[in-house]
C-alpha cells in the first residue's frame, strides 16, 4: 500500500455499502416528506436538506478517523506524521459538525432530532459492543449499525415535513428492513465464493432463505396493520425477487465491483418504488 493511499484510508470511510445504507434512506426521507408537503412546522423543505445532510455524512466519517487514532480498528496510527493527519482531520469533521448542528437547531427548530440521534447512538453503541465481544459476528454488527445508518429516513422526513409521525417510523424500518436484506445476500455471495453448483448453493443459503421468508412475512404483516401501506409494501419485490433468482442462477466467481454496482441499482430503485408508492398511502 503506498503512503498516500494508506493515508487515505485512515480518515475515509471504508465500508462503502455503508455509504449506500446512510445516503439512500436520507434521500427517500426527504423525497417522501417533499413530496408529502414538505415546509410543515419548519419550512423551508428541500432546503433544510442542507445542513441535515451534511451532518449525517460528516459524523459518519468522523468515525473513521476517531477508531484511527484509538487504535480501535486494525489499520491504526503509526507515525507522527500519521497523527496529525488524522488529529487535524477530526477537529475539522467536528467543527463542521457543530456548524451543521447550529444550522440545524437554530431557533429551537427540529428539536425531535435529538430523540432520533439518541436511538442511532445507542445502535452505533451496541455495534462497537458487538464488535467487542463477539468478533465473529460481523453480520449482527453490521445489522445493528443498519439501524443507526437507516435512522436518516426519518430525520430527513421530519426536517422536511416538521412531523415526526407513523410515516416518518415506517420509512425507518422500511429502509433498515431493505439495509438488513441487502447484508444478508452480500454475506452470502461472499460465503458462498468457492460453490460449484445448486446443490451447494442450497444448502449455504438456508439462513439466507429463512431471512427472505422472514423478511415477506415482516413487510406482509406491517402493511395489514397499516404500519407500511399496502402500496408501499411493492418496492421490497425486486429485492425478494433478486435473493430468490440467485438460488436458480449458475454459479459464477464473486466480482466485488459488480456486487457493489448492482446493490447501487437494487437499492435505488427501492428508494423510488418506496417513495412513489407512499403517494398512495
Amino acid at each position: 500500500m503506498t503512503t498516500a493511499a494508506r493515508q487515505r484510508s485512515l480518515i475515509v470511510p471504508r465500508e462503502h455499502g455503508a455509504w449506500g445504507i446512510l445516503l439512500v434512506p436520507l434521500l427517500t426521507g426527504a423525497c417522501a416528506g417533499i413530496l408529502n408537503g414538505g415546509g410543515g412546522a419548519n419550512g423551508g423543505g428541500g432546503a433544510r436538506m442542507i445542513p441535515l445532510s451534511l451532518a449525517a455524512i460528516t459524523l459518519f466519517w468522523l468515525r473513521t478517523p476517531l477508531e484511527s487514532w484509538a487504535g480501535a480498528v486494525p489499520n491504526r496510527v503509526r507515525t507522527p506524521a500519521e497523527l496529525k493527519l488524522v488529529q487535524t482531520t477530526v477537529i475539522l469533521l467536528a467543527m463542521a459538525i457543530i456548524g451543521c448542528l447550529i444550522w440545524l437547531f437554530w431557533g429551537g427548530r427540529n428539536r425531535a432530532l435529538v430523540w432520533i440521534g439518541g436511538g442511532a447512538g445507542a445502535a452505533f453503541l451496541a455495534q462497537t459492543v458487538i464488535k467487542w465481544i463477539w468478533r465473529s459476528a460481523k453480520t449482527t454488527a453490521h445489522i445493528v449499525g443498519a439501524a443507526a445508518l437507516t435512522s436518516t429516513a426519518p430525520a430527513s422526513y421530519y426536517v422536511a415535513t416538521g412531523h415526526l409521525n407513523l410515516v416518518a417510523w415506517s420509512l425507518w424500518a422500511a429502509n433498515f428492513l431493505f439495509a438488513v436484506n441487502r447484508i444478508q445476500i452480500v454475506h452470502l455471495l461472499i460465503c458462498a465464493v468457492h460453490v460449484t453448483n445448486r446443490g451447494q448453493k442450497l444448502t449455504i443459503g438456508r439462513g439466507f432463505a429463512f431471512g427472505q421468508a422472514l423478511l415477506l412475512a415482516v413487510v406482509a404483516t406491517a402493511s395489514t396493520a397499516g404500519v407500511f401501506s399496502r402500496y408501499a409494501a411493492i418496492a421490497f419485490v425486486p429485492a425478494l425477487a433478486r435473493g430468490e433468482s440467485w438460488f436458480f442462477a449458475k454459479p459464477q466467481p464473486l466480482a466485488i465491483h459488480v456486487v457493489g454496482k448492482s446493490e447501487l441499482v437494487s437499492a435505488c430503485i427501492f428508494c423510488v418504488l418506496l417513495v412513489m408508492t407512499l403517494r398512495f398511502a
